[in-house]
């Protein structure tokens, strides 16, 4: 989205006004909301418990929308003048009910103005998003090549400026840099240094997404990372599915700049990193030029589950990448691993024992809950088996019900999974 404004406010007339939902920094004081920020960018996010979908009735858990409160929102529209177009994105295919709520929101304040929707929830559910969300548009894939006819389309050719019809654009290093100046707080950015994904692994949607991969070049990388920087960003998290392919082209030599020109940031890896490609003299690399908070992918300790689902790293690539950043002056404690819960071929038992080795090697824990994604071969493993249909609502994709529908574990072996993850941090065994 913020790619795409970018893209707007250099190729055509229009002014833009910019709203983040999830942006709970700006919720109003009389909420009685505070947003905790930690010392890495992250923060929790304001909830409203709503009623349940008739699909959860039997779930005995509490069903919430998140982002800014309803009034809230609609106080913001009304303030604005009345757009050409309303531009939508949204990630996770089982948010689409706040989707629903924002564009009967435009519409309520602004009526039947156009809403073009687009992101990854349209990308993998086409056609539930043409059907349910209320959008007159829905993109799939990029949209970059896709905004200006669009946006010609809906609000005539005269906002675009001279020559705009005719441009492309052909991959990342070739577009203007996202719009993180339309944030009131620019303390925390996100950075993409590549697009897509080479590996295959059964469940992730990285090659559905972009179907092949393109990686930046190193100097425009640095180039973004220092202008992040004079618009006040303290962190920043790299975003890339597959950042540490090709590392001696890539992410060494920005690092080796970065580390050179000594800007003052923290970085940060949430997506997770594969342990394979970690060594000692990259890990030093990561410390110089200022990562403080490290996130690695193992998913599972098990080895012929990692054969089934995506050979990307085992257990012995964990140990050695692990002993490399602690050599680099990383404190084991402060190493994050994921750990993947209620994939489909996964038992108790693996998730278990996942959880002990992390322990046994001094990292933290952290649970990264399993959504069926349409389309992975994880997706048609569970359509063969008759435990999910085509057509299931996007609401069965939530990471949180699989143990009350289609998933091998119970309820109460998730429970179980959860506190023995919070026991097993550094400090609270």
């Amino acid at each position: 989205m913020l790619y795409l404004a970018s893209i707007i406010r250099e190729q055509t007339n229009l002014d833009i006004d910019f709203l983040d939902l999830l942006d709970c920094s700006r919720v109003g004081s009389g909420y009685g909301f505070r947003s905790r920020v930690k010392p890495d960018g992250r923060a929790s996010f304001y909830k409203e418990e709503v009623q349940k979908p008739d699909l959860f009735r039997h779930i005995p858990r509490r069903f919430s929308r998140y982002g800014w409160p309803l009034a809230q929102a609609e106080d913001f529209l009304k303030r604005l003048p009345s757009p050409e177009a309303v531009l939508l994105t949204c990630t996770m295919t089982y948010w689409y009910p706040g989707v629903q709520t924002a564009i009967e929101l435009v519409r309520k304040v602004f009526g039947r103005v156009p809403v073009i929707l687009g992101g990854i929830y349209p990308t993998l559910c086409p056609e539930h998003a043409r059907s349910q969300s209320g959008a007159e548009v829905v993109v799939t894939g990029t949209g970059e090549n896709r905004v200006l006819p669009l946006l010609e389309e809906t609000c005539g050719p005269e906002v675009l400026k001279p020559g705009s019809d005719e441009v492309r654009f052909s991959g990342l290093d070739s577009l203007p840099f996202p719009a993180y100046d339309l944030y009131p707080d620019r303390s925390t950015v996100c950075l993409l240094t590549s697009r897509g994904c080479p590996l295959n692994c059964s469940y992730c949607a990285s090659r559905l997404l972009h179907p092949g991969f393109e990686q930046r070049q190193p100097e425009r990388v640095v180039s973004e990372i220092l202008h992040f920087r004079r618009l006040g960003a303290l962190n920043i998290a790299f975003y890339d599915d597959a950042l540490l392919l090709n590392r001696e082209r890539h992410l060494s030599k920005i690092l080796e700049a970065v580390a050179r020109l000594q800007p003052g940031l923290n970085f940060h890896t949430p997506n997770g990193l594969s342990p394979r490609a970690i060594d000692l003299k990259l890990a030093a690399l990561m410390k110089k030029a200022g990562f403080s908070s490290i996130f690695l992918s193992l998913e599972n300790s098990d080895p012929d589950w990692l054969r089934q689902t995506g050979p990307k790293v085992d257990v012995s690539d964990l140990e050695r990448a692990i002993d490399c950043l602690e050599k680099a002056g990383f404190h084991r404690g402060e190493i994050s691993v994921y750990i993947l819960v209620g994939q489909p071929l996964q038992t108790r038992h693996q998730v278990l024992d996942s959880l002990k080795l992390i322990r046994e090697l001094g990292t933290r824990p952290r649970l990264a809950y399993y959504s069926p994604v349409p389309g992975t071969r994880d997706w048609k493993l569970l359509l063969e088996a008759g435990r999910l249909k085509p057509n299931s609502d996007p609401l069965l994709h939530n990471k949180l019900v699989f143990p009350y529908f289609w998933g091998s574990l119970t309820p109460e072996e998730l429970e179980e999974i959860k506190h023995n993850s919070r026991r097993s941090r550094p400090g609270l065994i």
